[in-house]
């Protein structure tokens, strides 16, 4: 079964964007846990223009010992970050079952490249056995390069992320079954690493038909594309059809 994580990020930036409390981003996050959620993602961003550290320590807490609908499997809680001192402290202080590492600057709009794994390997190391104090599991979001994914594998994190927008871009082109192969072939040698996968960026109802078969995929963490489709359809049944998406039969 792959998992769904949701990003409660654009429930914030919607709160933001006017003040007070509303809407509020546990109340999101419960109904998304009542919908069949797996988990929920977030990623503070260091001016706090949408998630705030405050959210997230609430968040921490509120999830601690939740378990899936119908389910006895714990209820995940994904940080994801660049990992600075305040991204360290914050998992620290939130002991978060996974942490996300992404290699966005401070004034990144949004996650838009993979680590350059070969390059900051040493550093990624000591960062990776620092938040294994701290998280359940750690990931580094990644391109699907052999070669970044071998280097991967290298620091001693647990999984790692694919950054899917080429992938999206390129199912909306047409070109969505070579894209799917770069991917699979990149998921199959991380899997002989002994890494775990998830994919996030850029996901929909539509790609997931495709993304859902790729090799040993764990989970995959959605917000964008779920707030814009919640829009339309409401949350609840969004979560559902996103859930269907990733459980349907597989793509022709």
């Amino acid at each position: 079964m792959i998992k769904l994580s949701v990003n409660v990020n654009k429930i914030a930036t919607l709160r933001n964007s006017r003040g007070g409390r509303h809407p509020q981003v546990l109340e999101f996050a419960e109904l998304s846990l009542q919908a069949g959620a797996h988990g929920i993602t977030v990623h503070p961003r260091p001016d706090e223009r949408h998630i705030r550290r405050s959210d997230a320590t609430a968040l921490a807490a509120y999830l601690k010992g939740r378990t899936v609908l119908n389910s006895s499997e714990p209820v995940e809680f994904n940080i994801e970050g660049y990992p600075d001192d305040r991204y360290l402290e914050l998992v620290a202080e939130c002991r978060p079952h996974q942490a996300t590492l992404v290699p966005d600057p401070p004034n990144a709009l949004t996650s838009n490249a993979g680590w350059d794994v070969i390059r900051h390997q040493e550093f990624l190391r000591e960062v990776v056995a620092q938040l294994k104090k701290s998280a359940h599991r750690v990931s580094l979001f990644l391109e699907p390069d052999l070669a970044q994914v071998e280097a991967a594998a290298a620091t001693g994190a647990d999984r790692i992320e694919f950054y899917t927008e080429p992938f999206a871009v390129a199912y909306e082109e047409g070109r969505g079954a070579k894209s799917f192969e770069v991917f699979n072939r990149a998921a199959q040698r991380a899997t002989e690493l002994g890494l775990g996968i998830n994919a996030g960026h850029d996901l929909n109802t539509h790609n997931l038909q495709l993304l859902r078969n790729l090799h040993g995929l764990q989970e995959v963490s959605i917000g964008h594309a779920l707030v814009v489709d919640a829009l339309r359809m409401g949350w609840t049944a969004t979560i559902h059809a996103y859930l269907k998406a990733l459980a349907g039969p597989a793509a022709s």
